[in-house]
């Protein structure tokens, strides 16, 4: 590529040279990703050998999403190490909830202006978190914008698919009342409602770095900036040792547009608040900024990052299952018989 340079496109903006040395910078982070430890990244199209062995009947289920207004954050605090994890986790963790393993990953970084060093940092954090995902990262696309976007700026988004056995899909019809729903616990707000956490804390305008008493002396901008918990290895290990009848990814829209999605019509699920582990940036947002309590559950996962609903006589294994991978898992509710979906008592 030693001849490709455009002097007029870099007069309009964009910097092709920037771009071949993000790449080259990237190149390390996605090669821990790879199980041979090799890349064939900057090629036109991702390659990934898929190993059917012990799956039946294969069914590919595939998920995409973003980062949302988290990303103003990163760019406050310029720590943009993390963001990556974000992206990666928001996808893996919604094909979880069919029962699926994550296979591999591709992110889409749009950019104001391409500074090589910082997508390197971004696509660092992508690459951890198809680490923690157990998928490939086998391409991506970065993509200058000037004159569309202010340079300190970009959007963050990605796309995986993942693989299942059609007998081991989830199927939420075979939900029963007096089954159990566990709790998965999330490390805090994750990457959604935050156009509503800008706007309580005046983030523009706060000091994101000083310590708060009410989050035991962390600052606002480390909780907030907390990566989503990616859900895989534990799921994986729970999907082979207990008959799962329903997943739940908490994500925007909180306990009463989620949990429903992974229950059948005339079943619903009744949870008492008090059993609710809610870490305490939550209790800060409403008091802060004046929010019911409705529309907390109803925009923020409380605490709960993904919702698992087994029979009853499997809860206590299941428990022990999550546990032995690193959950502290615990149970939340039961399933009953209603047209009313999340019943918070």
């Amino acid at each position: 590529m030693e001849k490709s340079f455009s002097e007029s496109y870099k007069e309009a903006g964009v910097d092709i040279t920037a771009g071949y040395k993000a790449v080259e910078l990237m190149k390390k982070h996605v090669a821990r990703t790879m199980p041979d430890g090799k890349t064939d990244i900057g090629d036109f199209g991702g390659l990934f050998p898929l190993n059917l062995a012990g799956i039946k009947d294969p069914v590919l289920v595939s998920g995409t999403d973003g980062v949302g207004t988290k990303l103003r954050l990163a760019e406050l605090l310029n720590k943009h190490d993390t963001i990556g994890i974000d992206c990666v986790a928001m996808c893996v963790n919604d094909v979880l909830c069919c029962g699926a393993k994550p296979l591999f990953f591709l992110d889409y970084i749009a950019c104001g202006k391409n500074i090589p060093e910082k997508i390197a940092e971004i696509v660092g954090g992508v690459a951890e978190g198809c680490v923690q995902a157990g998928c490939a990262l086998i391409g991506g696309e970065t993509a200058e914008h000037p004159g569309t976007m202010p340079e300190d700026d970009y959007d963050l988004a990605g796309f995986t698919v993942g693989i299942v056995s059609r007998e081991k899909v989830i199927d939420k019809n075979k939900m029963q009342a007096g089954d159990v729903m566990l709790a998965l616990p999330s490390s805090g707000v994750h990457s959604n409602g935050f156009s509503l956490v800008r706007k309580v804390f005046d983030v523009e305008r706060c000091d994101l770095n000083a310590p708060v008493e009410e989050l035991g002396g962390k600052s606002l901008g480390e909780v907030l900036l907390a990566p989503t918990k990616i859900y895989v290895k534990p799921m994986l290990a729970l999907f082979k040792e207990v008959n799962v009848k329903g997943v739940s990814h908490i994500t925007g829209g909180g306990f009463y547009e989620n949990m429903p999605r992974s229950i059948p019509k005339g079943l619903g699920v009744r949870i008492r608040k008090r059993d609710v582990k809610i870490p305490p940036i939550f209790p800060l947002i409403q008091k802060r900024g004046g929010v019911n309590e409705h529309d907390m559950f109803n925009t923020f996962n409380m605490g709960v990052g993904m919702s698992v609903v087994v029979a009853k006589e499997d809860a206590e294994r299941a428990l022990a299952v999550l546990k032995a991978n690193g959950e502290d898992a615990y149970v939340l509710g039961e399933i009953v018989k209603s047209d009313d979906g999340v019943i918070l008592e």
